[in-house]
């Protein structure tokens, strides 16, 4: 089993920056992917970015140029920096792992971007 916990969403107005944490139960040494992924009631869940193990990243389209993710593998934590965020980027943030073939979610932490 995998427990995530992410923490670091908020209220920020259109502009400003905010930086997501989520902090991994196992080693990630020991973990394929990661990444986030967000929700906003009534739409699809979006695919935010992910990060491999070697450190390859990709991003959705809406947040290229924007986001940044990053994984520090001895404090087993991920971070999606968000930067230059607009409404359209309020959501809850969850983070993933995939680990032993399976994978894992964390509760999600709410990011909400005011005009």
């Amino acid at each position: 089993q995998v427990q995530l916990v992410e923490s670091g969403g908020g209220l920020v107005q259109a502009g400003g920056s905010l930086r997501l944490s989520c902090s991994v139960s196992r080693s990630s040494f020991s973990i394929l992917g990661m990444g986030w992924h967000r929700q906003v009631p009534g739409k699809e869940c979006e695919l935010v970015a992910s990060i491999s193990r070697g450190g390859g990243t990709n991003y959705a389209a809406s947040v290229k140029g924007r986001f940044t993710i990053s994984r520090d593998n001895a404090k087993n934590t991920v971070y999606l920096q968000m930067s230059s965020l607009t409404p359209e980027d309020t959501a809850v943030y969850s983070c993933y792992a995939n680990w032993n073939g399976g994978n894992y979610w964390g509760q999600g932490t709410q990011v909400t971007v005011s005009s």
